[in-house]
């Protein structure tokens, strides 16, 4: 029993002290990461893991490299997104996005600070580039209560020597999502408080070689899951319990949460955005779904599928509909490619019908990494002058949208495909097939 539960008992018996994303071989470790079901399908399917530290390495870099040509002393991070992004470590994710306990430091010089809860500053020791683990940002209600300024002040001072030691005096500050309380007395401390936000949206727009192979096995194991679910997927079954099968196989393979729930049947698919709930599927119906699944190494694989329930054929205008929603995937997709404009994405491609327009998506297209990220692509009637006055980049990867109803119907179309950019193009990561009754291939 002993050496059963010891401390030299592998994640992977197969393999020596580390594993194939360079992390260790060990049971116990602190670190989250794909299980070994995963790493199997992987194995079996060819795909190369990320080394991690080298992803880790990568990310710091960009961080510090857009700090820099701002001229800003560092960048100050409470979201819980931008934090792993940052670090690569997690801490009760969806807790912290409304009891904001973190923060993190990105110095100029690269120097690397995070603020944890207070009981778990070791969660980040197993990346050597955060340099120190701190506590005491935590200045939300819940917490602070009436004392929330003091945390605030407490926090702002060791922010100011930081700054002064790695980021070179300069009082010019990004910070993204921080407390009131915090935002005022960065200022009393005499920082120029700049938008954080843009800073690591720009900065997690491009990914790297090994983000690129980490999203490749996080969208073989969203795809697997998925599968799962259609098997499972059955008249006679409510929503959530088909939406339980993804949670449960995104879970199994090392995932981490889905951030919507969207997964709708039936009448309830118009309009979208319903969310999943107790409604028994009936037979021969429409179910849609979009993943929204934060998954293996954090990475949001973001992918939308309809399909047919039951054994009648589906009618024609649904027929139709899939169709429609399946060609303004693809031409619009067709656009991608380095160098083009946000504006040309916006204005060129794929036009609904006219009784799809009302009820189309909000989105054409838009950035995914970690979760949904810059940049947004809309349709011509929500484009806004001078918001987004940029070009498409090797790197980038873009989820490409369709919602396809009419106002008042019975049931929508929803797909959507992840697609990365290259060098000298585009490469559809997304390869779940499409349903052939719907596309009318089977009668």
């Amino acid at each position: 029993m002993d050496a059963f539960r010891g401390p030299r008992r592998k994640i992977d018996p197969t393999r020596n002290s580390l594993l194939a994303d360079g992390t260790p071989n060990d049971n116990d470790r602190m670190e989250v990461g794909p299980t070994l079901l995963a790493i199997r399908e992987w194995e079996q399917a060819g795909l190369t893991q990320p080394n991690l530290a080298a992803m880790r390495k990568f990310r710091l870099n960009r961080l510090v490299e857009h700090i820099v040509v701002r001229d800003y002393g560092g960048l100050l991070l409470t979201d819980p997104l931008n934090i792993r992004y940052a670090t690569d470590t997690t801490n009760m994710q969806l807790w912290n996005t409304h009891n904001p306990f973190r923060s993190v430091l990105v110095c100029a010089d690269g120097y690397m600070v995070i603020w944890d809860f207070k009981d778990s500053p070791f969660l980040a020791d197993y990346n050597p580039l955060v340099r120190e683990s701190r506590t005491g940002a935590a200045m939300f209600y819940f917490v602070a209560g009436d004392r929330g300024d003091a945390v605030a002040e407490n926090l702002a001072g060791q922010i100011d020597d930081l700054i002064r030691e790695h980021g070179g005096g300069n009082r010019r500050i990004a910070v993204d999502k921080i407390m009131l309380q915090g935002l005022r007395a960065l200022e009393r401390s005499g920082f120029e408080v700049m938008d954080g936000e843009e800073v690591a949206e720009k900065s997690r727009s491009v990914k790297g070689p090994d983000e690129i192979l980490a999203m490749r096995c996080a969208n073989h194991a969203c795809e697997t899951a998925v599968a799962k679910m259609e098997e499972a997927a059955k008249p006679g079954l409510s929503e959530d319990e088909i939406w339980s099968v993804l949670h449960k196989e995104n879970i199994s393979r090392g995932g981490e949460w889905i951030e919507t729930r969207l997964l709708a049947s039936g009448p309830r698919t118009n309009p979208w955005f319903q969310e999943c709930g107790p409604r028994i599927v009936q037979e021969n119906e429409i179910l849609a779904f979009d993943t929204d699944l934060v998954g293996c190494y954090g990475i949001c694989i973001d992918i939308s599928r309809t399909w047919w329930l039951g054994s009648s054929p589906p009618r024609p205008d649904m027929v139709y509909a899939m169709r429609h929603a399946a060609e303004h995937i693809a031409e619009n997709t067709a656009l991608l490619k380095p160098g083009i404009s946000f504006r040309d994405l916006t204005f060129g491609g794929h036009r609904l019908d006219d009784k799809y327009q009302k009820l189309k998506y909000g989105a054409k297209m838009h950035g995914v990494g970690l979760c949904d990220e810059w940049p947004l692509i809309v349709y011509p009637d929500h484009y806004m002058e001078g918001a987004f006055d940029y070009e498409l980049k090797p790197g980038m990867v873009m989820c490409v949208e369709a919602l396809v109803a009419e106002e008042g119907g019975d049931f929508a179309i929803k797909l959507e495909d992840q697609v990365l950019l290259t060098e000298t193009g585009h490469e559809i990561l997304t390869t779940y097939p499409l349903d052939t009754r719907l596309m009318g291939e089977h009668s």
